[in-house]
């Protein structure tokens, strides 16, 4: 099981801090999760993971499945149903996904930013015979993937410099660890539109993502299209690349000062 939030061993962690970090682990896939897993990713001794997930799972946020194994409860899930359904990002992002999707025939993502990953709240996939392994919810670095470099490529220098000053994990052969390497990368959004992950973070897995922006220019979060390499070939990006900066921007046009605003599913 891997940690379930950014790692905060530099700061103190409250107990709200360590109630949220073992909630977002029963939300990682493979659950129900044993109580010894959810432990150890979120850095607990067992006896206070225990409490804290018997008072989860009182109020209807975790619930125990036998065997010292918990999972999501009732409450969670309906809160998460709740916000999908209200929430105005997915009301605005969803049909020029849709259309992206429809468009490309790749997987679609649309993914915000928290602190130094970027983080999934939309993935629209086609009919395939394979799926991507990624989820609503699941987190990736800014550094190296396609969503978390077109993010970056908004974001002021000195956020930029403090996501870069490192040190940086190579994920495979071809992950670039270098922040100048990385800058040229981020500069080609200022050129093309848009920026490619070519296995960059994940073996056999390539990205083409663009930045959504507000009416303030501040970076929202960003549009993507990925596919395995032997479905998105490297000759594709020069075609699918505008076609992303377009959704990009459509999106980006729904947004004013204060973040996204209510539209029809028409537009």
């Amino acid at each position: 099981m891997t940690k379930a939030v950014n790692d905060s061993a530099n700061s103190p962690r409250g107990a709200v801090d360590k109630a949220l970090e073992v909630l977002a682990t029963l939300a990682l896939p493979g659950g129900p999760h044993r109580l010894a897993d959810v432990a150890k990713a979120c850095d607990l001794p067992k006896p206070t993971a225990h409490r804290m997930l018997q008072t989860f799972a009182d109020a209807g946020f975790a619930a125990a499945t036998g065997g010292g194994q918990y999972d999501v409860g009732p409450r969670l899930l309906g809160l998460s149903a709740a916000v999908l359904a209200g929430s105005r990002t997915t009301r605005s992002t969803r049909p020029v996904l849709a259309d992206l999707r429809r468009r490309t025939g790749h997987t679609v993502h649309y993914a915000v930013r928290h602190a130094d990953r970027a983080v999934y709240v939309e993935k629209l996939e086609p009919e395939q015979a394979y799926r991507l392994n990624t989820r609503p919810g699941g987190e990736v670095p800014l550094y190296c993937t396609g969503v978390g470099r077109a993010i970056l490529s908004r974001l002021p220098e000195a956020e930029v410099a403090e996501v870069l000053s490192g040190p940086l994990k190579a994920w495979t052969a071809k992950t670039s660890t270098d922040p100048a390497a990385i800058r040229a990368s981020l500069a080609t959004v200022d050129s093309l539109g848009y920026v490619v992950d070519d296995e960059q973070y994940e073996a056999h897995v390539r990205c083409v993502a663009a930045p959504v922006v507000d009416a303030d220019g501040v970076v929202a979060g960003a549009v993507s299209v990925s596919g395995l390499t032997f479905t998105l070939q490297p000759e594709a990006f020069a075609a699918l690349g505008p076609l992303v900066a377009e959704a990009a921007n459509r999106i980006s046009a729904k947004l004013g000062p204060a973040g996204l605003q209510a539209v029809s599913d028409e537009d």
